[in-house]
């Protein structure tokens, strides 16, 4: 929101200085992003009118000027503009006047002597209005010898306001100086919008078809206006200053009632009117020709999205809210207009702009929210500025739809404000702040009952009166008090870790952390994710970021990218974040992903060069989940090598994936190699088996080992997990160290060697203990899965 700091002062003029202002709006919350001069520095530049304008006596391009500027005698100036001439009102520049680029000094131009310069608004660094060849052209009534700065208001002060979405009533200049009288304590003056009595009969018939989406539509005819009217001077300064640029007298208008009370309005060419003026939904098939020139045409989607329009029987002429059609647009042959003031409530507008690839002053406000209560008082406004610019004659005021209910009143308790500010405040004062911005406010038994003016839409609770008195108050007049209490040490379990623990692991084992959007395209999530249902975004940011995502994996392929991309060969890289499988946050889990590329270590002299494998993955995994068992299960993964990965499971629950990116995606994605990575629920990483104490053995143990062939389908896991579960009282561990298969072992088996440690607590194992629990293991193997002892 840009305006004139000269504006808002015309409507409130605290004893605060440009800065000052700036400073109180930011600590209201209305956070000022830009304060810019209305114009470049000069000097000793005034108004002046030329006298007399003859031809150069040497120069057939100048002129001889003698220019009166306020002072007993007329200066002569030799100037070459085209359009000088005498009775011309223009700016001087005297000698001695500093320009943006240059000073004037006395000179002689082809032997004639020059005191100053006519200049032009480059010239002055000001902008051009109307595109004028030649010096500047000023008003007929503009004062000779007034300094230029005063009567074009030069030194006015633009500014920028960035405003949060749920200060809509902001975005014109009688809300901002609401705000700023409430701040300071100041009267605001009130805009005249006094009603305009009809002096025609002329109606215009209008039909809404959507009450809840335009519960207010107003409409006014105005005939005989005058097409050669133009915009006065300072309505246009007051456009340019607020970002706009002069049209049309009528569209100026709207445009000025648009910034001033913040409702915006639109005028169509009555006589390019067909029929009733209908506001409904957009039909498909139907196109419209926008003021932009840009053509729509609506399809079953639109249709769908309930796009509003204002229309007649020929058709569509506008989009409601968002910007008029070119057809039915007034023009310089204008003399009759329908002037449309409307209410349009903010879900009816939402992302219809968007849709069309527009944003335009209207659907900003609309989108927003809009007073209720506003389309009457404005197009009373409208009409005013019209007749008394444009002349012509008005109709009265039609109004259509149901209406807006009032706003509830909300119940405030001080104390309950004085407990949640955290600092006294007496009652009185709070309740002079919400009277200050417009509230009305009645006192209850228990608590003082307040109803928000119309443009106060976003007063809902009574946490926002409280906000609006700590805001109103000042934050920064808010008592900075320090906090006590008691200091308590928190326990902490044995058996869970943090995130940051996690991470911390992970960081010591060589990997960085990584952060990727959480929005990513369909087809990278396509790609990787191996359950839930896509979840496409309804407004996304980007084409590429359309989706949520389903697994990390994809953000990591695409770091991996960017790195491959600025010649990073060798990536160790890991990410914790949320995974989307439903709209339902309990389908929402949160996850870690580790990706290892290229080769182990940094180059150095000590071991060979290696890739990264898959085993690497495998021991940075069981030294995250330490001293928790993990087991990994044959499985496949949409996006990993069918027979370089496996499903993880903690505690016999599957909660993730390992192994090689798929040679598919490796082709895809532009990698010479498959990386390896890691994706698995961060839940289990966060539990951690809690040691218990266990005596040194007193008497030795004893080794065994035996080969046995089985299935080669078989996995060696099959057969631990028989003989740990079985438990033979004096074996106290076993594992495979061999695995074998070709000459001597038939094609489908395959010959595993295990060792077995065995031991009792109490006394030193006999032969016969030893080969009984020997026999007991290789009987227990050959019962589960066929083992043959090999001899």
């Amino acid at each position: 929101m840009q305006f004139s700091e000269s504006w808002l002062r015309s409507l409130v003029n605290p004893e605060l200085t440009t800065q000052q202002l700036g400073h109180l709006l930011t600590m209201a919350g209305l956070e000022v992003e830009a304060i810019e001069p209305a114009a470049a520095a000069f000097t000793d530049v005034v108004v002046a009118e030329i006298l007399r304008a003859e031809k150069h006596p040497d120069a057939d391009r100048l002129q001889v000027c003698q220019v009166d500027v306020g002072e007993s005698e007329p200066l002569t100036i030799v100037c070459g503009a085209a359009n000088a001439r005498v009775g011309l009102k223009t700016a001087c520049a005297r000698v001695g006047a500093q320009l943006p680029e240059f000073k004037i000094k006395q000179a002689k131009v082809r032997g004639v002597g020059s005191a100053g310069m006519l200049c032009s608004s480059k010239e002055l660094g000001l902008p051009n209005i109307g595109g004028i060849d030649g010096i500047m052209e000023l008003p007929a009534d503009a004062t000779v010898g007034q300094g230029l700065r005063e009567f074009l208001d030069l030194d006015d002060q633009m500014i920028t306001l960035k405003l949060t979405p749920n200060r809509g009533d902001c975005l014109s200049l009688i809300g901002i100086a609401r705000e700023v009288a409430a701040l300071t304590d100041v009267s605001c003056a009130q805009i005249d919008c006094s009603p305009v009595a009809g002096s025609i009969p002329d109606l215009h018939p209008i039909a809404i078809e959507s009450s809840s989406a335009c519960p207010r539509y107003c409409g006014r005819v105005i005939r005989g206006i005058n097409p050669s009217a133009i915009s006065p001077r300072w309505m246009v300064q007051r456009l340019e200053r607020s970002g706009l640029r002069a049209i049309h007298p009528v569209v100026d208008i709207t445009n000025y009632v648009l910034l001033e009370l913040g409702q915006p309005m639109h005028g169509f060419d009555l006589q390019r009117l067909s029929g009733d003026i209908q506001v409904r939904m957009a039909r498909k098939g139907e196109i419209l020709a926008l003021l932009n020139e840009q053509s729509v045409e609506f399809s079953k989607e639109d249709e769908a999205a309930h796009v509003l329009v204002i229309a007649d029987d020929s058709g569509p002429l506008a989009l409601a809210g968002i910007m008029g059609g070119a057809a039915s647009a007034v023009s310089a042959a204008t003399c009759d207009i329908f002037l449309e003031s409307a209410h349009f409530a903010p879900d009816a507008i939402v992302g219809r702009a968007r849709r069309f690839g527009l944003s335009t002053d209207s659907s900003h406000r609309f989108e927003r929210g809009v007073d209720a209560t506003l389309p009457r008082r404005a197009m009373e406004r409208a009409t005013q500025l019209i007749l008394e610019i444009c002349g012509g004659q008005s109709g009265p005021v039609q109004e259509a739809g149901i209406g807006v209910d009032s706003f509830a009143a909300v119940d405030f308790r001080p104390n309950r404000a004085r407990r949640i500010l955290g600092f006294e405040l007496d009652d009185s004062v709070m309740l002079g702040i919400l009277a200050r911005l417009g509230m009305q406010i009645e006192k209850m038994p228990d608590s003082v009952r307040v109803t928000p003016p119309s443009h106060r839409f976003d007063i809902v609770r009574e946490v926002d009166l409280i906000e609006e008195v700590a805001r109103v108050h000042g934050y920064d007049a808010i008592p900075a008090v320090s906090l006590r209490g008691e200091h308590v040490m928190l326990p902490v379990s044995e058996s869970t870790r943090t995130i940051q623990d996690v991470k911390k692991i992970m960081t010591s084992r060589g990997y960085q952390e990584v952060i990727t959007y959480s929005f990513i395209s369909d087809e990278v999530d396509a790609d990787f994710r191996s359950d839930g249902e896509t979840l496409p975004l309804l407004n996304p940011i980007a084409s590429q970021m359309g989706v949520m995502r389903g697994s990390l994996i994809g953000g990591m392929i695409q770091t991996l990218r960017h790195n491959l991309n600025h010649g990073q060969e060798r990536l160790q890289i890991f990410e914790v974040g949320r995974v989307f499988l439903s709209s339902s946050s309990e389908q929402q889990p949160m996850r870690l992903s580790a990706l290892a590329y290229g080769a182990v270590h940094e180059e150095q002299w000590a071991e060979k060069a290696r890739l990264v494998d898959f085993y690497d993955l495998r021991a940075d995994l069981e030294a995250l989940l330490h001293p928790v068992p993990v087991e990994l299960r044959r499985n496949n993964h949409i996006a990993l090598h069918p027979g370089q990965s496996g499903e993880i499971l903690v505690g016999g629950e599957p909660c993730g994936w390992i192994g090689a990116l798929h040679p598919r995606l490796s082709q895809k994605y532009g990698f010479s190699k498959s990386p390896v990575m890691i994706e698995m629920d961060l839940s289990p990483l966060l539990q951690r088996g809690v040691p218990s104490y266990q005596g040194m053995p007193r008497f030795p143990a004893v080794r065994r080992d035996i080969a046995v062939i089985v299935d080669a389908k078989i996995e060696v896991k099959e057969l631990l997990a028989s003989v740990k579960a079985a438990a033979p009282a004096l074996l106290a561990d076993i594992n495979c160290f061999d695995v074998y298969q070709g000459q001597g072992v038939d094609v489908d088996k395959k010959s595993l060697a295990f060792n077995m440690l065995l031991q009792h607590t109490e006394k030193t194992l006999t032969d016969s203990e030893i080969d009984f629990t020997v026999a007991e293991v290789v009987d227990i193997l050959f019962k589960n899965h066929n083992a043959i002892l090999r001899s």
